[in-house]
């Protein structure tokens, strides 16, 4: 027990100390760990297109993913979806009024007069 207790110990003084007995910090040690969080996972300036999200790659916290950085995937994938839904249902109502107004004008208006409508009447 007493060997435990001075194994662990020594190592515990090799860790928090610097090694040449002064007690101070270490000077070099291990470098600095790249950053395992990506920059910016998907592209600012345009739309989010598939290819983007089959690359896309969340970093690996300890316990899963970070949920800060899935959040925020999510919640701007949820604005652009949103953005393209509204802009698709301003599309359908401008091609339902178009088609009505290609309904109700029928093909004899749209030429004013012109064509073989106009020109039977003589």
């Amino acid at each position: 027990m007493v060997a435990m207790v001075v194994v662990i110990g020594g190592v515990t003084l090799a860790v928090l100390g610097s090694g040449d007995g002064s007690g101070g910090p270490t000077s070099g040690g291990l470098p600095e760990a790249a950053p395992d969080r990506p920059d910016d996972p998907l592209p600012q300036d345009r739309a989010v297109a598939p290819a983007d999200l089959a690359a896309l790659r969340l970093p690996v916290a300890p316990r899963g993913y970070r949920m800060g950085d899935v959040d925020e995937v999510l919640d701007r994938l949820a604005a652009e979806l949103a953005d393209r839904d509204e802009r698709i249902e301003e599309l359908r109502v401008a091609l339902a009024g178009a088609q009505a107004y290609a309904v109700s004008h029928g093909p004899a208006d749209h030429g004013a007069g012109a064509g073989p409508a106009g020109t039977a009447g003589g």
